[in-house]
């Protein structure tokens, strides 16, 4: 359990929670936390699904620029690659992850809210990628996440303005999901994560690998990624448990063991 990241696990679903008041600023404790509770999350059996979360008051201000800005280029070359590292750990957790978002998720923020595969928010927050506005680019996936899940024309409106974007335009361009009641936000995320804490977690995992591996190929490629992914799941027990249940009881009866 790290200083200001850690992971909390009930009834199969995972909280990796961000505590580093008062806007909690990813410098270079935050990152390399946040890349352990990535690699926990992933290696953890007890943990079937995955909630970003940063409190009742903020998701993520942003990076530590007070940190930043005092570095050279030789340290922010190290600093920038642990950082796009750490963020890349959570996006590969192999489980369905949901990111639960309050008051602002600024730059890095909304670069750690990008990793995740969905995004709740409250009808109160502002997000953005602001860094333009400091002489900088985004430097932890807000090109390239960004991009890839809104559409480039999209995505070079928030970065070359910087401006923030309140809940029900980011909701509009996909930023977001769903948006809720600050009050509603984490339970909201914990009800869809909840839903696969007894589903079939090869599966889920070979859904999560077959989406996202095929956004970086042509779609025969990707389609010749997807049969061999579904293809391995004979395999597993959790489909001839699935399959036997729906002959013998109907759709949506099954009791999987994740194996």
């Amino acid at each position: 359990m790290g200083e200001f990241v850690r992971l909390e696990v009930e009834a199969g679903v995972g909280t990796i929670r961000l505590e580093r008041p008062p806007v909690n600023a990813l410098n270079n404790q935050v990152q390399a936390e946040l890349a352990e509770a990535a690699r926990q999350a992933t290696d953890r059996d007890d943990v079937r699904s995955v909630i970003l979360y940063g409190g009742e008051k903020t998701f993520a201000g942003g990076a530590d620029i007070k940190e930043m800005a005092a570095k050279s280029y030789v340290e922010m070359s190290k600093f920038g690659a642990a950082l796009s590292g750490s963020l890349t750990a959570l996006a590969e957790i192999p489980k369905p992850t949901v990111a639960a978002i309050t008051g602002y998720a600024l730059g890095g923020g909304l670069e750690l809210a990008l990793t995740a595969d969905r995004r709740v928010a409250g009808d109160n927050v502002k997000v953005g990628q602001p860094e333009i506005q400091l002489g900088i680019i985004p430097g932890a996936g807000g090109t390239q996440r960004l991009a890839r899940l809104i559409g480039p024309s999209k995505a070079k409106d928030l970065v070359y303005t910087g401006r923030f974007v309140k809940a029900e335009e980011a909701l509009a361009l996909g930023l977001v999901d769903q948006v809720v009641a600050p009050d509603d936000v984490y339970a909201t995320a914990h009800a869809w994560a909840a839903q696969f804490a007894e589903g079939p977690a090869v599966a889920l995992k070979a859904a999560k690998a077959a989406i996202d591996g095929g956004l970086d190929l042509d779609l025969r490629n990707g389609l010749k990624l997807e049969t061999n992914l579904f293809v391995s799941l004979w395999a597993t027990e959790d489909q001839s448990t699935g399959m036997q249940s729906f002959i013998e009881n109907g759709p949506g009866k099954a009791t999987f063991e994740g194996k």
